[in-house]
């Protein structure tokens, strides 16, 4: 069974011009020890399919269709108690996009680390739970003497690792992070990738990393889906999306990226923009911007079709119609 099992997962945001369908029918898994990467451009929904995991929305947003089975549980109908006492960082955690500016600037690492404990383990003593928060930052690679000091004296990427130790601080068993790159240098950010490598080897944890770098997601995860539009465009392991992408969008962003290896080539971006999802288009919706698109693409969503044992993709070039 499945660590997290999520089955068309439909996701709205209530604005006075009317519905954003932020997600529509979104369906993967995520097994133990298993990293899970989602990808796709600004605003196509990764952020709210992660958001919603641990209802976390903003107060107009809301599911409103779907199953997040978690260990076999469907916790999108958990009351708001239940999550916070039964899933929030003692199953599910999350380390938030922006390291910078995540953590209070008036208090310390440490005892930052340490205020999920207490507030998820009633009764747990102090000598305890520093002995606990000590091992958390060697775990990520920081030093216990640091555990002292505040965010501003901690460089980003420590800071990052402070996040990670945070989060892992109630022993979950799915790991959510969002952007974990986000505003550090290239040779932080592989120590970054790594230690999340590491970590979800060590721990067998099931993990959902959020990017819109086709790179991170093929080194660091051992599936991914490309999202587009509040939807699933394609869903296979990192090396067989990144090496041989279906979707016409994952063979667009694919072409749009540079690469160090083989003859240079011109770079070429994707036309258009992506739809205003107040009134997405018919069929499928990035049939304004692709250059294989037929009548049929117009008119009908296109389903999910199997391309092999792990590959699916939902695109009317696979279907037989």
């Amino acid at each position: 069974m499945p660590v997290l099992d999520v089955q068309n997962l439909t996701i709205n945001y209530r604005i006075m011009r009317g519905s954003v369908k932020a997600a529509e029918n979104v369906s993967f898994q995520v097994d133990k020890g298993e990293a899970l990467g989602l990808a796709g451009e600004s605003g196509c929904g990764k952020t709210t399919v992660a958001l919603s995991l641990l209802r976390l929305l903003a107060n107009n947003g809301k599911i409103v269709g779907g199953k997040i089975l978690f260990q076999g549980r469907d916790i999108a109908s958990f009351s708001d108690r239940e999550l916070r006492e039964k899933i929030r960082w003692k199953a599910i955690s999350i380390v938030f996009q922006g390291a910078m500016n995540a953590m209070n600037p008036v208090f310390k690492v440490g005892d930052q680390i340490a205020e999920p404990i207490y507030t998820h383990e009633r009764g747990a003593k102090k000598e305890e739970v520093n002995k606990r928060v000590s091992k958390l930052f060697e775990l990520v690679g920081l030093d216990p003497s640091r555990m002292d000091n505040y965010p501003h004296e901690f460089s980003g990427g420590m800071r990052q690792r402070a996040l990670i130790a945070m989060a892992l601080a109630c022993n979950p068993a799915l790991l959510i992070s969002d952007e974990p790159c986000t505003a550090l240098d290239v040779i932080v950010a592989a120590q970054v990738l790594k230690l999340l490598r590491e970590i979800k080897t060590k721990l067998n944890l099931g993990m959902i990393l959020i990017s819109h770098d086709l790179s991170i997601i093929a080194e660091t995860c051992d599936k991914a889906g490309i999202m587009y539009a509040g939807m699933l465009a394609e869903y296979g392991t990192g090396v067989e999306i990144f090496k041989e992408p279906l979707h016409p969008y994952t063979q667009g962003l694919i072409s749009a990226f540079p690469s160090i290896k083989g003859e240079r080539v011109k770079m070429v971006s994707i036309p258009g923009s992506p739809p205003d999802l107040l009134k997405p288009p018919t069929g499928c919706r990035f049939h304004p911007r692709c250059k294989f698109a037929m009548d049929i693409c117009k008119k009908k969503i296109p389903a999910w079709q199997k391309m092999g044992s792990t590959r699916h993709v939902a695109c009317w070039l696979y279907e037989k119609h």
